[in-house]
């Protein structure tokens, strides 16, 4: 290692990079957020690092570090690369007992002395491509991460250009670029290798090794001079990579839609359905001014949600470009759920397409409900997916909206929906059950049905309605004799 390379400027480190981090997490950001890191948490292959003295939670993380070697402000993407002089290895250690003091700054966390193990040897990035390096992590001798940058979320050259947008980064900087699956605690007497090569290039360089032995620390922290190391069982989950592997129990299962509660559902048309909220003091039940792309269609789901706002020229620079919230909600939609869309009723533009379309039914979606336009109407109609909305609209995404936010509570078509909601369309319309209802709404509903079959055939018969429906006294006998009578 050099010495611009053992006390550089700054060390800058990314959150979330990997998909099967990101995945593991159940979150994907749509840009890239940093946090700095303090030169003294350098520390040299073979080295010691402490878990201080009433802590539990230290957690390792092989990552690839890239070291700058010339000046880079206001690049851009294709050029980027050209700044990077060397890849090596680094274990980002972080201590999770102290995760939640600095809200995301990591400043105690991940600046401990000697947190940021590097090397031992240098890589030329000249004979490398940033997208065809691997990074390995061992623990005791156990393989504990293996990935690649192949797919990264936020390719190398990218998070040089972005951060080079707000500050200059100068020879000896150090970037930190993620880490993938498999980071979790480690304890005194572990020993923790990363090392990062490039296996298709010629001559496979390689890191080497890069070796850190976990010790045990004798001094605890003062709380007369600050925040107190805390934990709790999310930052154990997190910290270990599972429930499982922090020994906790499984999470309370999440709610879901019963395939008999779905069946029933399904046979409960939304009429009957809105008059039971309605009897329930729910009035505001109602997805208004949508309708079904494919005539005939029903659809049965649970909510997941995407929200747009208006369209501003800063806001959808800064969120409507990259892995965006409506490319987030497709890639992530379970199956049985319905894509929920607010885009504020405005039906000219349209706030999915063909390829969206694909995706969500790929997926496994019930539908998709947007109170905007659809633009490939009759694409998405040949897919199969349900779609209800306002109807077509051929423009494309930034005309009038940006997509803000997924997974939180939105208003579509004058109605509140939260995720989770159970939604049901056909062709009077679309409503919204709380969950909490859903079982005697449905239950009610199909009674309901069942006794107005019944009106129905009286009327049929000849019957006035007068004192049949609603039924009377002498009616409502005869009704529920019904059965004796058969």
């Amino acid at each position: 290692m050099t010495e611009s390379t053992s006390r550089p400027g700054k060390i800058i480190a990314i959150h979330l990079n990997y998909p099967s981090r990101a995945d593991q997490r159940g979150r994907r950001p749509a840009a890239p957020s940093y946090f700095f890191k303090p030169s003294s948490s350098l520390a040299p292959s073979g080295g010691t690092v402490e878990r201080p003295a009433g802590t539990e939670l230290l957690a390792f993380e092989g990552e690839v570090a890239l070291i700058i070697g010339t000046r880079a402000r206001w690049v851009s993407v294709d050029d980027a690369w050209s700044h990077v002089a060397s890849v090596t290895a680094s274990n980002d250690l972080g201590l999770y007992d102290l995760r939640a003091n600095d809200k995301g700054s990591n400043v105690r966390n991940k600046g401990g002395d000697g947190y940021t193990p590097l090397g031992p040897e240098l890589i030329d990035a000249r004979t490398v491509d940033p997208t065809g390096l691997r990074v390995r992590a061992w623990v005791n001798g156990e393989l504990r991460q293996d990935d690649t940058t192949a797919d990264l979320l936020f390719p190398f050259p990218q998070l040089i250009a972005d951060l080079s947008q707000h500050l200059t980064l100068e020879p000896g900087d150090i970037i930190l670029t993620g880490t993938p699956a498999g980071s979790s605690v480690i304890v005194p007497g572990d020993v923790v290798e990363i090392e990062v090569d490039a296996p298709d290039a010629p001559g496979a360089p390689s890191s080497g090794r890069l070796l850190t032995t976990v010790t045990q620390g004798e001094r605890a922290f003062d709380p007369a001079v600050g925040s107190m190391p805390s934990v709790d069982d999310l930052q154990r989950e997190e910290a270990w990579g599972s429930r499982e592997e922090a020994g906790l129990p499984p999470a309370p299962a999440k709610w879901t839609l019963s395939p008999e509660i779905r069946a029933q559902l399904m046979e409960a048309p939304t009429a009957g359905l809105s008059a039971q909220l309605r009897k329930r003091g729910h009035h505001s039940c109602f997805i208004d001014g949508v309708s079904a792309n494919i005539a005939g269609t029903k659809i049965v789901g649970t909510a997941k949600t995407l929200r747009f706002v208006p369209f501003r020229e800063d806001l959808f620079k800064s969120h409507g470009g990259g892995y965006n919230a409506q490319k987030r909600a497709f890639d992530a939609v379970e199956e049985g759920e319905i894509i929920v869309i607010e885009a504020r009723g405005d039906a000219s533009t349209g706030t999915l397409g063909d390829i969206l379309a694909l995706r969500a039914k790929a997926r496994g979606a019930a539908g998709v409900v947007s109170d905007g336009g659809v633009r490939d109407f009759a694409a998405v109609a040949e897919i199969g997916l349900p779609v209800f909305s306002q109807g077509a609209h051929p423009s494309v995404l930034g005309r009038k909206h940006v997509p803000w936010d997924v997974d939180v509570t939105i208003a579509c078509g004058g109605a509140a929906v939260q995720p989770g909601d159970v939604i049901v369309g056909d062709s009077d319309g679309v409503v919204v059950i709380p969950p909490h209802l859903v079982e005697e709404v449905v239950a009610e509903t199909l009674a309901q049905e069942e006794e107005d079959a019944w009106i129905a055939l009286q009327v049929e018969a000849g019957n006035p309605v007068d004192g049949l429906f609603p039924m009377n006294a002498e009616w409502r006998a005869k009704y529920d004799a019904r059965d004796q009578e058969a």
